[in-house]
């Protein structure tokens, strides 16, 4: 039987609270054993047992009913509260767990904000199953993320990997192209493509270390032997295009669609890339309620 640990040494039974308090509810032995399907005896013990553990008397008898003593009435309003309590956080739980009406947790990379992660949400609640089950999203640069993974703050996410984090699992979802995107009045706006090595003259608006796009986008130059003139460095996305709009300089980014609401011109890139990669992550030691695991399978499959 569970127990709740109380002050003084004191352990109470969930079980000898329920009868506890129906008894103090009914006033009446036999209608409360009847209303709990138990028998007198076991209810009569059980209430012997949990004075025991108290040390004071907790019900007396008048005539043929039960009255609560001083101690009982005292005891009552929190052992109700208490139990009341217990119940709202069995129900979040059943709740949060249940594979048809639970909340999911859905963390993603502020590039999967403007069009991956809601089609993806929207495309998974078509489902008549999935109907009912509500979401709640964060957003961050991939190390947030991971953090709020390691935190169980999110279910699942979206992001880069990173590679010395064993306590993740890493899922390919999808691949992501990558652009040069310059100011529209810049010397190299009059080109639709180019090679890395023709922007190295130019200051490149970057990344920063928390990104995790940095990691990638070092390891594109290192291995083309090149050095860009690193001048300013933002975390994400949608701040980069402020900076390269406003005249900051050069920048590479995922090909996102709200590139075209800045004044920048898009460039591909004619060198021969490693693939870039976004991930479903989700935490290796972590329960993964169905509702998630099914929304796992499904970011995964499409």
């Amino acid at each position: 039987m569970n127990k709740i640990p109380q002050t003084g040494g004191v352990f109470l039974n969930l079980q000898q609270l329920e009868y506890f308090i129906a008894l103090a509810q009914n006033e009446h032995m036999t209608q409360t054993a009847k209303q709990l399907n138990t028998s007198q005896p076991n209810l009569s013990y059980a209430m012997n047992e949990l004075e025991k553990e108290l040390g004071a008397p907790l019900i007396k008898k008048v005539g043929r009913n039960i009255k609560l003593t001083q101690y009982g009435k005292e005891f009552h309003k929190y052992a109700k509260q208490a139990l009341k309590d217990l119940n709202v956080g069995v129900e979040l739980i059943q709740n949060a767990v249940n594979p048809t009406v639970g909340t999911i947790n859905f963390g993603f990379i502020y590039t999967m904000g403007s069009k991956i992660a809601p089609k993806s949400v929207q495309h998974f609640l078509e489902d008549p199953q999935n109907s009912n089950l509500r979401f709640s999203f964060r957003q961050g640069n991939t190390h947030k993320i991971i953090q709020l993974l390691m935190e169980e703050a999110i279910d699942i996410g979206l992001c880069s990997m990173i590679s010395d984090n064993p306590m993740i699992d890493f899922d390919i979802f999808q691949e992501e192209k990558l652009v040069i995107v310059v100011p529209t009045d810049h010397p190299l706006s009059h080109l639709d493509s180019l090679y890395l090595e023709q922007t190295i003259t130019f200051p490149y608006v970057y990344f920063d270390k928390n990104s995790g796009l940095r990691p990638y986008l070092d390891d594109v130059f290192e291995s083309l032997k090149l050095s860009p003139k690193h001048k300013f460095f933002v975390e994400e996305d949608h701040t980069m295009l402020g900076f390269i709009s406003a005249g900051f300089g050069i920048g590479i980014l995922p090909d996102i669609p709200s590139i075209s609401a800045y004044p920048v011109k898009k460039i591909n890139i004619l060198d021969p890339l490693s693939a870039r990669h976004i991930y479903v992550a989700t935490r290796k030691d972590a329960f993964l309620p169905p509702a998630v695991k099914r929304f796992k399978h499904f970011l995964l499959s499409n």
